[in-house]
Protein backbone atom coordinates (compact mmCIF):
# COMPACT_ATOMS: atom_id res chain seq x y z
CA UNK A 1 0.00 0.00 0.00
CA UNK A 2 1.32 3.41 -0.98
CA UNK A 3 1.28 5.99 1.80
CA UNK A 4 2.33 9.66 1.82
CA UNK A 5 4.85 10.52 4.53
CA UNK A 6 6.02 13.95 5.62
CA UNK A 7 9.75 14.24 4.98
CA UNK A 8 10.30 17.99 5.42
CA UNK A 9 8.73 21.17 6.79
CA UNK A 10 9.48 24.85 6.30
CA UNK A 11 8.08 28.29 6.98
CA UNK A 12 8.54 31.96 6.16
CA UNK A 13 7.40 35.18 7.82
CA UNK A 14 7.63 38.80 6.67
CA UNK A 15 10.46 40.74 8.27
CA UNK A 16 8.15 43.34 9.82
CA UNK A 17 6.67 42.18 13.15
CA UNK A 18 3.88 44.35 14.57
CA UNK A 19 2.97 44.36 18.27
CA UNK A 20 -0.44 45.10 19.73
CA UNK A 21 0.96 48.34 21.10
CA UNK A 22 1.96 49.44 17.60
CA UNK A 23 -1.54 48.65 16.32
CA UNK A 24 -3.09 50.60 19.19
CA UNK A 25 -1.29 53.69 17.91
CA UNK A 26 -3.30 53.57 14.66
CA UNK A 27 -6.46 51.66 15.62
CA UNK A 28 -8.89 52.25 18.49
CA UNK A 29 -7.82 49.21 20.55
CA UNK A 30 -5.46 48.19 23.34
CA UNK A 31 -3.00 45.38 23.97
CA UNK A 32 -5.13 44.18 26.88
CA UNK A 33 -8.30 44.02 24.75
CA UNK A 34 -6.62 41.98 22.01
CA UNK A 35 -4.83 39.56 24.36
CA UNK A 36 -7.89 38.93 26.53
CA UNK A 37 -10.15 38.10 23.58
CA UNK A 38 -7.74 36.38 21.20
CA UNK A 39 -4.39 35.60 22.84
CA UNK A 40 -2.62 37.48 20.02
CA UNK A 41 0.40 39.63 20.89
CA UNK A 42 2.23 39.96 17.56
CA UNK A 43 1.69 39.46 13.85
CA UNK A 44 3.94 39.79 10.78
CA UNK A 45 2.89 42.19 8.01
CA UNK A 46 4.25 41.87 4.48
CA UNK A 47 6.18 44.74 2.94
CA UNK A 48 5.47 45.85 -0.63
CA UNK A 49 8.10 43.50 -2.07
CA UNK A 50 6.84 40.52 -0.03
CA UNK A 51 3.99 38.63 -1.68
CA UNK A 52 2.17 35.36 -1.23
CA UNK A 53 4.43 33.75 -3.84
CA UNK A 54 7.71 35.02 -2.35
CA UNK A 55 6.75 33.84 1.14
CA UNK A 56 5.55 30.51 -0.28
CA UNK A 57 8.81 30.07 -2.19
CA UNK A 58 10.92 30.73 0.91
CA UNK A 59 8.89 28.23 2.95
CA UNK A 60 9.11 25.70 0.11
CA UNK A 61 12.90 26.00 -0.11
CA UNK A 62 13.15 25.22 3.62
CA UNK A 63 10.85 22.21 3.36
CA UNK A 64 12.67 20.81 0.32
CA UNK A 65 16.05 21.23 2.04
CA UNK A 66 14.73 19.55 5.20
CA UNK A 67 13.58 16.61 3.06
CA UNK A 68 17.05 16.35 1.55
CA UNK A 69 15.74 16.83 -1.97
CA UNK A 70 16.58 18.91 -5.00
CA UNK A 71 13.68 21.10 -6.22
CA UNK A 72 13.80 19.30 -9.57
CA UNK A 73 12.60 16.12 -7.80
CA UNK A 74 9.25 17.73 -6.91
CA UNK A 75 6.56 16.65 -9.38
CA UNK A 76 3.48 18.15 -7.71
CA UNK A 77 2.82 21.52 -6.06
CA UNK A 78 -0.50 22.23 -4.33
CA UNK A 79 -0.70 25.71 -2.86
CA UNK A 80 -3.53 26.81 -0.57
CA UNK A 81 -4.28 30.53 -0.49
CA UNK A 82 -7.11 33.06 -0.42
CA UNK A 83 -4.73 35.89 -1.35
CA UNK A 84 -3.07 34.89 -4.64
CA UNK A 85 -0.58 37.18 -6.33
CA UNK A 86 -2.92 37.46 -9.33
CA UNK A 87 -6.46 36.39 -10.18
CA UNK A 88 -4.66 34.01 -12.54
CA UNK A 89 -2.40 32.20 -13.18
CA UNK A 90 -2.14 30.08 -10.05
CA UNK A 91 0.38 31.28 -7.49
CA UNK A 92 1.70 27.69 -7.40
CA UNK A 93 3.10 28.20 -10.91
CA UNK A 94 5.02 31.28 -9.74
CA UNK A 95 6.54 29.19 -6.95
CA UNK A 96 7.38 26.47 -9.45
CA UNK A 97 9.24 28.97 -11.65
CA UNK A 98 11.02 30.56 -8.67
CA UNK A 99 12.24 27.13 -7.56
CA UNK A 100 13.61 26.44 -11.03
CA UNK A 101 11.36 23.44 -11.67
CA UNK A 102 10.93 23.09 -15.42
CA UNK A 103 7.81 20.91 -15.43
CA UNK A 104 5.48 19.63 -12.74
CA UNK A 105 1.81 19.77 -11.90
CA UNK A 106 1.14 23.03 -10.02
CA UNK A 107 -2.18 24.54 -8.95
CA UNK A 108 -3.90 26.48 -6.17
CA UNK A 109 -6.61 25.39 -3.75
CA UNK A 110 -9.06 27.93 -2.31
CA UNK A 111 -10.65 26.98 1.02
CA UNK A 112 -9.47 29.95 3.11
CA UNK A 113 -8.25 28.92 6.58
CA UNK A 114 -8.96 25.24 5.83
CA UNK A 115 -7.03 25.47 2.58
CA UNK A 116 -3.95 23.65 3.82
CA UNK A 117 -6.03 20.66 4.98
CA UNK A 118 -7.77 20.58 1.60
CA UNK A 119 -4.39 20.74 -0.14
CA UNK A 120 -3.03 17.91 2.02
CA UNK A 121 -5.93 15.63 1.10
CA UNK A 122 -5.60 16.45 -2.61
CA UNK A 123 -1.86 15.78 -2.61
CA UNK A 124 -2.24 12.64 -0.48
CA UNK A 125 -4.83 11.24 -2.90
CA UNK A 126 -2.65 11.95 -5.94
CA UNK A 127 0.39 10.34 -4.32
CA UNK A 128 -1.50 7.25 -3.18
CA UNK A 129 -2.92 6.87 -6.69
CA UNK A 130 0.63 6.43 -7.93
CA UNK A 131 0.41 9.44 -10.24
CA UNK A 132 3.10 11.45 -8.44
CA UNK A 133 6.03 10.67 -6.15
CA UNK A 134 7.04 13.86 -4.35
CA UNK A 135 4.65 16.69 -3.52
CA UNK A 136 5.14 20.16 -2.14
CA UNK A 137 2.09 21.29 -0.14
CA UNK A 138 2.03 24.97 0.82
CA UNK A 139 -0.23 27.31 2.76
CA UNK A 140 0.60 30.97 2.12
CA UNK A 141 -1.22 34.24 2.71
CA UNK A 142 -0.88 38.02 2.70
CA UNK A 143 -4.15 38.77 4.49
CA UNK A 144 -2.94 42.26 5.37
CA UNK A 145 -3.78 43.19 1.76
CA UNK A 146 -7.51 42.50 2.26
CA UNK A 147 -8.03 43.87 5.77
CA UNK A 148 -10.14 46.92 6.52
CA UNK A 149 -7.75 48.82 8.79
CA UNK A 150 -10.68 50.94 10.01
CA UNK A 151 -12.42 47.84 11.42
CA UNK A 152 -10.76 47.21 14.78
CA UNK A 153 -12.67 43.96 15.33
CA UNK A 154 -10.98 42.23 12.37
CA UNK A 155 -7.73 44.01 11.46
CA UNK A 156 -6.06 43.06 14.76
CA UNK A 157 -6.68 39.35 14.21
CA UNK A 158 -4.67 38.55 11.10
CA UNK A 159 -1.09 38.34 9.87
CA UNK A 160 0.93 37.18 6.88
CA UNK A 161 3.15 34.15 6.37
CA UNK A 162 3.69 30.80 4.69
CA UNK A 163 4.31 27.20 5.68
CA UNK A 164 5.14 24.14 3.59
CA UNK A 165 5.62 20.39 3.81
CA UNK A 166 7.08 17.80 1.48
CA UNK A 167 5.05 14.61 1.07
CA UNK A 168 6.68 11.55 -0.47
CA UNK A 169 4.95 8.39 -1.67
CA UNK A 170 6.37 5.18 -0.26
CA UNK A 171 5.32 1.54 -0.02
CA UNK A 172 7.45 1.03 3.08
CA UNK A 173 6.16 3.68 5.43
CA UNK A 174 6.70 1.60 8.59
CA UNK A 175 3.33 2.79 9.88
CA UNK A 176 4.20 6.42 9.20
CA UNK A 177 2.42 8.92 7.00
CA UNK A 178 -1.05 10.35 6.55
CA UNK A 179 -3.44 7.91 8.20
CA UNK A 180 -6.71 9.71 7.47
CA UNK A 181 -8.24 12.97 6.28
CA UNK A 182 -11.76 14.33 6.61
CA UNK A 183 -13.14 17.49 4.99
CA UNK A 184 -16.44 19.39 5.12
CA UNK A 185 -18.07 22.50 3.67
CA UNK A 186 -21.37 24.31 4.29
CA UNK A 187 -21.95 27.30 2.00
CA UNK A 188 -25.05 28.41 3.88
CA UNK A 189 -22.80 30.34 6.27
CA UNK A 190 -21.13 32.51 3.63
CA UNK A 191 -22.30 35.72 5.30
CA UNK A 192 -20.48 35.05 8.56
CA UNK A 193 -16.95 35.21 7.15
CA UNK A 194 -16.26 36.53 3.66
CA UNK A 195 -14.61 39.17 1.49
CA UNK A 196 -16.97 41.75 0.01
CA UNK A 197 -15.43 41.75 -3.46
CA UNK A 198 -14.42 39.55 -6.37
CA UNK A 199 -13.80 39.62 -10.15
CA UNK A 200 -17.29 38.47 -11.17
CA UNK A 201 -19.29 40.53 -8.66
CA UNK A 202 -17.67 43.88 -7.91
CA UNK A 203 -14.53 43.78 -10.01
CA UNK A 204 -12.54 44.69 -6.90
CA UNK A 205 -10.48 42.71 -4.40
CA UNK A 206 -12.72 43.67 -1.48
CA UNK A 207 -12.16 43.58 2.27
CA UNK A 208 -12.59 40.87 4.89
CA UNK A 209 -15.85 40.89 6.88
CA UNK A 210 -16.60 38.66 9.86
CA UNK A 211 -19.22 38.09 12.54
CA UNK A 212 -16.87 36.84 15.23
CA UNK A 213 -19.29 35.44 17.82
CA UNK A 214 -21.13 33.27 15.31
CA UNK A 215 -17.86 32.02 13.78
CA UNK A 216 -16.55 31.13 17.24
CA UNK A 217 -19.64 29.04 18.02
CA UNK A 218 -19.46 27.07 14.78
CA UNK A 219 -15.69 26.61 15.03
CA UNK A 220 -15.71 24.89 18.42
CA UNK A 221 -18.46 22.45 17.42
CA UNK A 222 -17.15 21.70 13.92
CA UNK A 223 -13.49 21.31 14.84
CA UNK A 224 -14.15 18.91 17.71
CA UNK A 225 -16.45 16.85 15.48
CA UNK A 226 -14.08 16.60 12.50
CA UNK A 227 -11.13 15.72 14.71
CA UNK A 228 -13.19 12.89 16.18
CA UNK A 229 -14.15 11.71 12.69
CA UNK A 230 -10.57 11.70 11.42
CA UNK A 231 -9.34 9.79 14.47
CA UNK A 232 -12.11 7.21 14.07
CA UNK A 233 -11.16 6.75 10.40
CA UNK A 234 -7.57 6.11 11.51
CA UNK A 235 -8.70 3.63 14.16
CA UNK A 236 -7.52 5.89 16.98
CA UNK A 237 -8.95 7.81 19.93
CA UNK A 238 -8.06 11.18 21.50
CA UNK A 239 -5.99 9.26 24.07
CA UNK A 240 -3.64 8.17 21.24
CA UNK A 241 -2.88 11.74 20.18
CA UNK A 242 0.56 13.15 20.95
CA UNK A 243 0.07 16.58 19.36
CA UNK A 244 -2.73 18.68 17.91
CA UNK A 245 -1.64 21.36 15.44
CA UNK A 246 -4.72 23.54 14.98
CA UNK A 247 -5.57 26.54 12.87
CA UNK A 248 -4.33 29.51 14.88
CA UNK A 249 -7.40 31.76 14.87
CA UNK A 250 -8.09 32.46 18.52
CA UNK A 251 -6.65 31.08 21.75
CA UNK A 252 -10.14 30.66 23.21
CA UNK A 253 -11.20 28.45 20.28
CA UNK A 254 -8.11 26.29 20.79
CA UNK A 255 -8.87 25.90 24.50
CA UNK A 256 -12.56 25.13 23.96
CA UNK A 257 -11.84 22.55 21.24
CA UNK A 258 -9.28 20.77 23.44
CA UNK A 259 -11.78 20.61 26.30
CA UNK A 260 -14.45 19.09 24.06
CA UNK A 261 -12.10 16.23 23.19
CA UNK A 262 -10.66 15.93 26.72
CA UNK A 263 -7.20 16.73 25.38
CA UNK A 264 -4.53 18.08 27.72
CA UNK A 265 -3.76 21.73 26.85
CA UNK A 266 -0.04 20.95 26.72
CA UNK A 267 -0.68 18.69 23.71
CA UNK A 268 -1.94 21.62 21.63
CA UNK A 269 0.65 23.54 19.61
CA UNK A 270 -0.07 27.26 20.00
CA UNK A 271 1.54 30.00 17.92
CA UNK A 272 -1.40 32.42 17.65
CA UNK A 273 0.29 34.70 20.18
CA UNK A 274 3.22 35.38 17.83
CA UNK A 275 1.70 34.87 14.36
CA UNK A 276 -2.00 35.82 14.76
CA UNK A 277 -4.38 34.25 12.22
CA UNK A 278 -2.49 33.57 8.98
CA UNK A 279 -5.38 31.69 7.35
CA UNK A 280 -4.14 28.80 5.15
CA UNK A 281 -0.58 29.34 6.41
CA UNK A 282 -1.36 28.91 10.10
CA UNK A 283 -1.34 25.10 10.36
CA UNK A 284 1.92 24.53 8.43
CA UNK A 285 3.55 27.48 10.24
CA UNK A 286 2.67 26.01 13.64
CA UNK A 287 3.69 22.53 12.48
CA UNK A 288 7.12 23.78 11.42
CA UNK A 289 7.61 25.48 14.80
CA UNK A 290 6.83 22.25 16.66
CA UNK A 291 9.09 20.19 14.40
CA UNK A 292 12.02 22.60 14.70
CA UNK A 293 11.81 22.93 18.48
CA UNK A 294 11.81 19.14 18.84
CA UNK A 295 8.34 18.61 20.24
CA UNK A 296 7.16 16.45 17.35
CA UNK A 297 9.21 13.27 17.15
CA UNK A 298 9.31 10.22 14.86
CA UNK A 299 6.31 7.98 15.48
CA UNK A 300 4.15 10.66 17.15
CA UNK A 301 0.45 10.84 16.29
CA UNK A 302 -0.22 14.38 15.08
CA UNK A 303 -3.68 15.80 14.30
CA UNK A 304 -3.95 18.81 12.00
CA UNK A 305 -7.24 20.73 11.94
CA UNK A 306 -8.72 23.98 10.64
CA UNK A 307 -11.93 25.83 9.87
CA UNK A 308 -12.41 28.80 7.59
CA UNK A 309 -14.78 30.90 5.53
CA UNK A 310 -17.30 29.07 3.43
CA UNK A 311 -17.65 27.48 5.95
CA UNK A 312 -15.00 24.87 5.26
CA UNK A 313 -13.35 22.66 7.85
CA UNK A 314 -11.23 19.57 8.05
CA UNK A 315 -8.67 17.45 9.88
CA UNK A 316 -5.86 15.03 9.11
CA UNK A 317 -4.18 12.39 11.24
CA UNK A 318 -0.46 11.81 10.64
CA UNK A 319 1.96 9.35 12.15
CA UNK A 320 5.24 11.26 12.07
Amino acid sequence: MIRAIVTGTGSALPAHRVSNAELAARVDTTDEWIVERTGIRFRHIAAEHETTSTLATDAAREAIAAAGLDPAQIDLIVLATATPDQTFPATATKVQAALGIDDCVAFDVAAVCSGFLYAVQVADSMLRAGVHAKALVIGAETFSRILDWEDRTTCVLFGDGAGAIVLEATEEADGRGILSTRLHADGRHNGLLYVDGGPSTTGTVGKLRMKGKEVFRHAVVNLAAVMGESLELAGLTPADVDWVVPHQANARILDATARKLNLAPEKVVVTVDRHANTSAASVPLALDVAVKDGRIQRGDIVVLEAMGGGFTWGAAVVRW
